[in-house]
C-alpha cells in the first residue's frame, strides 16, 4: 500500500498523463479544422494544483512542431514565469500569452493560440464581431481586442496586455495577428476557437454579399448563448471530432 504522500505523486502523474493524452488530441482536431499555420499556432493546459503547495504549473506544446505532431512525450511544462520545468523541446516564444492568462484568470484551465484567417481578417476590418450566425452568439458583447501590436507576444508585458485584453471573455481578437481563446477545459477552448473562426467567416461573407440584415434582439441571442455554452455541448462536440478524426485514418 502507498503511503498518503506517495499516492499522492502517482495519482498526479497519472493525471498529469492523461491532460497530455487530451491535449495531444486538441492538437489533432484543431490542425484538422485548420487552425494551424505552419508551426505557429500552440495550446496548453494548466496543471491542478498539488497539495504540495509547488508552484502553479501547466503543460504546453512546444516550438517546431504542428499543433497535429504534439505527443505527450514532446509536451513541456512550463511555470508562469515562463520557465521550463520539465521537458527537452524547444519553448515558444509567445508563451507568455499563456502565462499571463493563467495569471489574470483562474478560472481558465486552457488556452489557445492561433491564426486563423477569418478571424485574423475580421480583426483588421475594424468592425466587431456581430450575432449573424449561432456561432457568433456564443462570443455576442464578449468578445476582446488586443490592438497594442501586430509583433509576437514576447515579454511578460505583453502577454499581461493581452490577458487585460481578454477581460473576462473566452475569446479576444489580436489584431492583424491571431486569436487567443481561453476556456475552462479543453474541450471548452477547442470547439470555442472553431466557434470563433465559423462566425468570423460567416460575417464576413453575409457583409461581401451586401448590407447584413439587423441581429435578433440581445435576449434571443442571450438565451441561445446560454444554451449552446453549457459544459456537455463542449464535450459532446469535442468528442464528436475526436471521433471523426479517428474515422479518417
Amino acid at each position: 500500500m502507498l503511503a498518503p504522500a506517495e499516492r499522492d505523486n502517482h495519482e498526479g502523474t497519472m493525471a498529469h498523463e492523461a491532460l497530455k493524452r487530451r491535449l495531444a488530441l486538441a492538437g489533432k482536431v484543431l490542425a484538422a479544422a485548420g487552425q494551424g499555420d505552419f508551426t505557429r499556432g500552440h495550446i496548453s493546459v494548466r496543471l491542478p494544483e498539488t497539495k504540495s503547495g509547488k508552484a502553479p504549473l501547466f503543460l504546453m506544446k512546444p516550438h517546431s512542431v504542428g499543433l497535429d505532431e504534439i505527443t505527450a512525450g514532446n509536451i513541456l511544462t512550463i511555470d508562469l514565469d515562463g520557465h521550463v520545468v520539465a521537458g527537452r523541446a524547444r519553448r515558444h516564444s509567445e508563451v507568455f500569452i499563456h502565462s499571463g492568462i493563467y495569471r489574470a484568470r483562474p478560472d481558465v484551465n486552457c488556452v489557445i493560440h492561433s491564426h486563423p484567417p477569418y478571424a485574423v481578417a475580421l480583426s483588421g476590418s475594424g468592425r466587431p464581431l456581430r450575432a449573424l450566425s449561432q456561432p457568433a452568439a456564443l462570443f455576442h458583447n464578449a468578445l476582446g481586442l488586443y490592438d497594442d501590436t501586430i509583433n509576437l507576444i514576447r515579454t511578460p508585458a505583453m502577454g499581461a496586455g493581452v490577458a487585460r485584453a481578454l477581460g473576462p471573455h473566452r475569446a479576444v481578437l489580436m489584431k492583424n495577428h491571431g486569436v487567443a481563446v481561453a476556456g475552462e477545459t479543453i474541450e471548452a477552448a477547442v470547439v470555442s476557437a472553431i466557434m470563433l473562426e465559423n462566425a468570423a467567416m460567416i460575417q464576413l461573407v453575409s457583409e461581401a454579399a451586401g448590407a447584413a440584415a439587423a441581429e435578433f434582439p440581445d435576449a434571443d441571442i442571450a438565451t441561445l448563448k446560454a444554451n449552446i455554452a453549457k459544459p456537455e455541448q463542449f464535450a459532446i462536440n469535442f468528442d464528436y471530432l475526436v471521433r471523426r478524426l479517428k474515422s479518417r485514418r
